[in-house]
């Protein structure tokens, strides 16, 4: 059941660790002014937590966690947490890709999620349609970032990103945005379990003409495909479509730049700001 603050609907997640920590709170006879003054944040941000209007951070956590001696149990919640601060149409997607063996994507107007800078993230939603509140950009913000743990996660996920040349070229946030964003992916290209590819503007007609899509391998090993628009998400389970999908995957990455190649030209674009 959901409460509402604002108007808005929120997750159930929040409820649920908000109850859980003030369990812990009175467990170790603490006000939620104690409580807070241990950790370094108000009371009035703990009695917002514990009444789920607000999501904890990290920093929140493993703070309350030590202090409260919750041995971990504060830490075990925080992954949902976190995703219940993603759009709605999009946290069951996430929550597949949070345990895939393989991710492979096609981005042609956008540097993809994982890949993303803070301020990179940050400027995509201060730009939405409607506008949204500094809160609500502050949590997407934060919950996109925490998913890019996928890219470290043990054990290693193999993970492919195809980027469309317009996509590195768009200024999105000003010129430091962009150089931090080239460069950071300078950087995740290197990763061993990373390939970062660059799609050429004049490279004519492909199999990705028709819009984004993500190929994903189950820790089941079952194949599936994600594809969304104008914040509509669909998860493509038929094993048809989703055959379809790895099949364009293979021909785009035939026609992108190869790794090396891809680095030169980000490379290249840093230089020129």
């Amino acid at each position: 059941m959901r409460t509402k603050d604002e108007g808005r609907d929120l997750p159930g997640a929040w409820s649920a660790y908000g109850r859980l920590l003030q369990h812990l709170r009175k467990r170790a006879g603490m006000s939620q002014q104690e409580l807070g003054e241990a950790i370094g944040y108000s009371q009035e941000q703990v009695a917002s937590v514990e009444q789920g209007r607000r999501p904890a951070k990290a920093a929140f956590t493993r703070a309350a966690d030590r202090v409260l001696e919750a041995r971990g149990v504060l830490e075990v919640l925080q992954d949902e947490v976190d995703r219940a601060k993603l759009p709605r149409f999009f946290r069951n997607f996430a929550l597949i890709e949070a345990e895939v063996v393989s991710r492979f994507s096609y981005d042609p107007l956008l540097v993809p999620g994982l890949l993303q800078t803070e301020g990179y993230a940050r400027a995509l939603f201060a730009g939405h349609c409607p506008p949204l509140s500094e809160e609500i950009i502050d949590q997407h913000t934060e919950a996109r970032l925490s998913r890019q743990k996928l890219l470290t996660r043990v054990p290693l996920a193999e993970l492919s990103f195809i980027i469309g040349e317009e996509a590195l070229r768009n200024p999105v946030g000003d010129a430091e945005v962009m150089r931090g964003q080239w460069q950071h992916l300078l950087e995740l290209g290197a990763l061993r379990n990373v390939e970062v590819q660059v799609m050429p503007a004049v490279s004519g007609f492909h199999s990705g003409l028709n819009g984004p899509f993500v190929l994903l391998e189950s820790k089941e090993h079952q194949h599936l495909g994600y594809i969304e628009s104008q914040e509509v998400g669909c998860v493509v389970q038929d094993p048809a479509e989703a055959s379809a999908f790895g099949l364009r995957y293979g021909k785009l990455r035939s026609q992108a730049l190869n790794g090396v190649e891809s680095a030169r030209l980000i490379e290249r674009l840093a230089g020129e700001t």
